[in-house]
């Protein structure tokens, strides 16, 4: 996967923390950054308000393949894009990079928007569905 594959990216900062014992940053940390570029999008794109929107987007499914390692100090981007979009559920591509164009790490997840409180699958807001169609990949 190279980085013109994504259409919104987001610097991630590693951080001591994420390093493992091995000397790189441990592999379920890059679900956060998966987490981190999806609802950095949904936020500053799609006007999504974490703390009082009345639907929300909750994971219900995810995948990660590993490339190559990167360590703790790295500056890292992530990538997204959006591989599907229905109704109710979006699947978001997203690409780890380091310094160059090549991924070292890729995969996606799966949101399906919900009503906050009684947690069934709504329809997709307006707002939010017209941020993820710019990132639809047909």
């Amino acid at each position: 996967m190279k980085d013109t594959d994504y259409g919104y990216f987001v610097p991630i900062t590693t951080r001591w923390m994420d390093n493992d014992v091995y000397g790189h940053v441990n592999n379920v940390t890059y679900y956060s950054y998966f987490d981190t570029a999806a609802n950095h999008f949904l936020i500053h794109e799609g006007g999504l308000d974490i703390h009082d929107a009345p639907v929300i987007g909750l994971v219900v499914e995810s995948k990660c393949s590993y490339l190559a390692p990167v360590a703790y100090p790295e500056d890292l981007r992530a990538g997204l894009r959006v591989d599907k979009l229905s109704t109710r559920s979006v699947t978001y591509g997203v690409g780890i990079f380091g310094a160059g164009d090549e991924a070292v790490a890729h995969g996606y997840f799966v949101h399906v928007f919900v009503d906050r409180a009684t947690r069934r699958a709504v329809p997709i807001p307006d707002r939010i569905r017209a941020a993820l169609e710019r990132l639809h990949r047909v």
